[in-house]
């Protein structure tokens, strides 16, 4: 169960009659315990409680008692041994007129009158397995809105299904947003008198709900209509109460959707919510997955918390003004001059959604604006912080919608925090015409006029605020210096994920060349904003996946954004991304902070941490602004070459079990000079055992003369015939041959392809000459063992996993841009043994723990301890050769590794001067 499906539990529960000794059980069904579970409580089987209430192990000890008693029930069933002893989280006691409840581990205590318990639902979230942030808590009231909207925008789609499609779900989005700015309205003295909205509709409207729709149409007419005209355009005289509203937001199509007595009930159970307790910055995102069909399933699930949006906001430029506020004191015209300055300000998300970013921006301006008012005597003064400063683009027209409306309510709510109810009141109707917030496509659309760079803005005819026509601004305020911050978590979107439309997004922003195609769909959104750059004061952060730092697709990015002047400015180091949802999906994210002109110092930040640096990489760590490049030949000359092993293109007839081989080999004996070990990446890391045919030309006669090699041989040549591949239909001449064969009787050492990140090592073995290995697989032939040492060392571990990227969350290995690129300083003759004492070292305790695979061995936290110490040997072999000592941590690693590479790629030769050796 999610959250919204327990909230909505929770309130059935708190409507029926209470039942004493139902309701423990209740309670538990409620937070998505099973028939089963339940059953088993009701027979004891389980229930630990030695007080007569219902007691589950590890979760909740609750009991209910006569009324009066709530308090000193309460400290018994606290005070119990069996909660003790079953390690419950919390305790619970109601007499079905209070309701009592506390945390054990925190003593974090809830105290209402019984029918109120599920405004505090989210205190109990950890029943359901649900870890969240204590802001969900604090912000239950959003959950419990969003679940009532969704219910109404159901049960309204059942009685309209028209209102559902396409060519009615706008009229459908702004009915919505009309609603929830209503709801506001009514509870915070916008409209004259406390529920005023729904007290109308329940007082005009029939019981059946014949005319609820002629109702709400005539009020939603009212508040688009100025007062002294609504005579004349035949408005009843009830709706008179209600302010002229309009701004767009009562404009337009005014058809309401009929209602059924049960969604009329809903729309009553709304209104009785206090929508004074509305967050803008949470409930927008959450209330958007009400008209999102495929989003419905994560109700009340969609919005980023508010610290996650404060580590892109902070650094990118609200940290800075905090600083500038200190620095200033009391001293009247510093401060002037601040308010000043933050009145030019705009924040531009172009991927907005229901506009968490700029909320919280807002939010947090207003806060420092009303200190400096504070500390300049003048409360009361009218904010010079335009809200229409706040500016952004959606794909989707009803996010755009409630992004405005949450920015309208975010105004008001800091008016009447910052200035006083009455002066809020004064000026917040009518609403403002202007829209600030883009309906289109921010890759396709041209940010320097939606930001009015030189005064240049376009205005349209259109006079509404929430009906945006498609791809166009309609505000011109005059940009007249100010600075401009780009943030935002736009779509991730790996390069094998994309859509047909948004792959034609990024050949736009890539401009034709193909490297795009292994770039994430984020990628386009910092080239976009770096042009932006290029033509007024701007910096920008965006939240990315963390693979945007890691692979092939830094060089494609960053040779442009360097070519562009950008520098990074902030990063956040890799850290896990969660948004408030009941499942927690966790994204490993980065942010980067870009801007033209480079600071003195960089601030990176590591969980925490705080670092302030010379300069940072596009691999976020403190190093020089250069990106690895693929290349052929190795950084070290010294090293072998690595090359994909052999393919074998052979629709699986060239490939076998080992079983099937030992048949082949019951049958013809002589099969035996034909069958050679088949070495990829799972039977490297696993020991499966797996055998191919390795026929070279002159033992073809004797291949044939087997007639099952020689069906084999047969079929090859029939699936390479039947290839649409104009290179595999080639090797149909070859039909007894891999297609592609790198193998050599050598030595070789054998490295995976793609491995798991959970291992403390890389999976690399020392293979002997008869050994085929797959293309699943790389290679070393004739290698010196010193070379396996480094393959099997945490500095190559940190390189590979920072600079070859990841296939989803494995580990990719690539010879050109990982191996070929490895820094090593020159190794002399004797550190070139010592590693070589390391690799035999490492390669003879696994064998002493053979039958273990490489999987075994490397699990993790069950590494054998002679292995993990001959890896430490190992590791500290080849520090000290780099720095004379251990590292302190990967962080350390990977800056002196970059280092070296900077250093050796900009001095043009090759690390190593002495000749290679093979076989060492």
């Amino acid at each position: 169960m999610n959250a919204v499906e327990i909230e909505e539990a929770i309130s059935q529960l708190a409507e029926q009659p209470f039942d004493a000794a139902n309701f423990p059980y209740a309670f538990l069904e409620a937070f998505g315990n099973k028939e089963a579970t339940i059953k088993r409580l009701r027979a004891g089987a389980t229930n630990k409680s030695d007080l007569g209430g219902v007691l589950q192990t590890g979760n909740i000890h609750i009991a209910t008692c006569d009324q009066g008693g709530i308090t000193e029930a309460l400290r018994a069933v606290k005070e119990s041994p069996a909660t003790a002893k079953a390690k419950a989280k919390f305790v619970l006691v109601t007499d079905g007129v209070d309701f009592e409840a506390e945390d054990i581990a925190s003593g974090e205590t809830v105290a209402c009158a019984y029918p109120d318990f599920p405004n505090h639902f989210g205190f109990f979230l950890q029943l359901a397995g649900i870890t969240t942030v204590q802001q969900i808590k604090e912000n239950s009231f959003d959950i419990r809105a969003t679940s009532r909207m969704n219910r109404l925008y159901v049960e309204l789609l059942k009685d309209n299904p028209e209102w559902g499609k396409s060519e009615r779900r706008h009229d459908m989005n702004h009915f919505m947003a009309r609603l929830i700015f209503c709801f506001f309205a009514e509870d915070t003295d916008i409209f004259i008198g406390k529920g005023l909205f729904t007290n109308t509709i329940a007082q005009m409207s029939e019981r059946d709900s014949s005319n609820t729709h002629e109702v709400i149409g005539a009020l939603f007419r009212a508040m688009s209509t100025m007062v002294g005209e609504r005579k004349s355009a035949g408005l009843p005289n009830w709706a008179d109460s209600f302010p002229y509203v309009n701004g767009g937001l009562f404009s337009g199509n005014m058809d309401v959707p009929r209602f059924s007595k049960i969604a009329r009930s809903y729309l009553l159970h709304i209104g009785g919510l206090d929508w004074t307790k509305i967050n803008p910055d949470i409930f927008g995102s959450m209330i958007q997955a009400v008209t999102e069909d495929e989003e419905r399933g994560e109700l009340g699930m969609h919005y980023t918390s508010v610290p996650n949006i404060l580590k892109v906001l902070n650094p990118l430029f609200l940290d800075d003004l905090r600083a500038k506020l200190q620095e200033a004191g009391d001293n009247p015209r510093a401060l002037f001059n601040l308010r000043k300055r933050m009145a030019k300000i705009r924040v531009f998300d172009p991927a907005c959604g229901s506009g968490n970013f700029l909320v919280i921006a807002y939010k947090q301006m207003r806060e420092i604006e009303a200190e400096i008012n504070r500390r300049r005597g003048e409360s009361e003064l009218k904010s010079d912080i335009p809200v229409e400063n706040f500016r952004g683009i959606e794909l989707r027209d009803f996010p755009v919608e409630i992004a405005r409306l949450a920015l309208v309510i975010a105004e008001y709510q800091a008016d009447v925090l910052y200035r006083g109810p009455k002066l809020a009141l004064a000026e917040f109707l009518p609403l403002r015409s202007e829209n600030w917030i883009t309906c289109g496509n921010a890759l396709r659309l041209d940010w320097s006029s939606l930001m009015d760079v030189g005064g240049t803005g376009v205005r349209l005819v259109a006079d509404d605020l929430f009906s945006t026509p498609l791809n166009q601004a309609e505000i011109n305020f005059v940009h007249d210096g100010g600075e401009i911050y780009i943030c935002g978590n736009p779509q991730f979107k790996g390069a094998r994920k994309q859509s047909r439309a948004q792959k034609e997004d990024m050949a736009f922003i890539f401009k034709g060349h193909n490297d795009f195609k292994d770039c994430d769909y984020v990628t386009a959104w910092y080239l976009k904003a770096s042009e932006l750059l290029q033509s007024c004061n701007a910096t920008f952060a965006f939240v990315s996946t963390s693979s945007i730092s890691e692979g092939e697709q830094v060089a494609h990015l960053w040779s442009r954004l360097y070519e562009a002047g950008c520098h990074i400015n902030f990063a956040h180091q890799g850290f896990r991304w969660r948004n408030n949802a009941s499942n927690n999906a966790v994204v490993q994210c980065v942010i980067v902070g870009v801007g033209r002109s480079k600071p003195a110092r960089c601030i990176l930040f590591d969980g925490d941490v705080k670092r302030e640096v010379d300069s940072i990489s596009p691999y976020l760590i403190a190093g020089e602004e250069l990106y690895v490049e693929t290349r052929d030949s190795t950084l070290c000359s010294e090293f072998g070459t690595m090359v994909s092993g052999s393919m074998a293109r052979d629709g699986g007839n060239l490939i076998m079990t080992y079983a099937e081989s030992m048949d082949l080999l019951r049958k013809e004996p002589l099969s035996r000079r034909l069958l050679r070990v088949f070495l990829g990446s799972q039977e490297l890391i696993h020991f499966q055992d797996r055998r191919c045919l390795w026929i070279e030309d002159d033992h073809l006669e004797l291949a044939k003369s087997v007639p099952e090699i020689n069906e084999r041989i047969e079929r090859v040549r029939s699936f390479r015939d039947a290839s649409s591949a104009k290179t595999t239909k080639g090797y149909s001449s070859i039909p007894h041959k891999f297609a592609q064969r790198a193998h050599r009787e050598t030595l070789s050492i054998a490295i995976a392809k793609t491995s798991s990140e959970t291992r403390e090592y890389l999976p690399a073995n020392l293979c002997d000459e008869s050994m085929i290995i797959s293309d699943a697989a790389f290679a070393i032939y004739a290698p010196s063992l010193w070379e396996l040492a480094l393959l099997l060392s945490k500095l190559h571990l940190v390189w590979i996993t920072t600079v070859c990227g990841k296939l989803e969350s494995r580990l990719r290995y690539s010879s050109t841009l990982g191996w070929n690129t490895f820094p090593v300083p020159t190794l002399t003759e004797k550190n070139r043994a010592d590693l070589t004492r390391c690799a035999e070292e490492i390669l003879l305790v696994r064998e002493h723990h053979f039958p273990a695979t490489i999987a075994d061995l490397y699990a993790p936290n069950e590494m054998p301890q002679d292995l993990r110490q001959a890896h430490e040997r190992n590791d500290e072999v080849l520090e000290r050769i780099y720095i004379g000592r251990r590292f302190k941590n990967d962080t350390e690693r990977l800056e002196k590794l970059f280092d070296l590479y900077a250093k050796t790629t900009a001095s043009g030769s090759p690390i190593g001067r002495q000749k290679r050796k093979t076989g060492e």
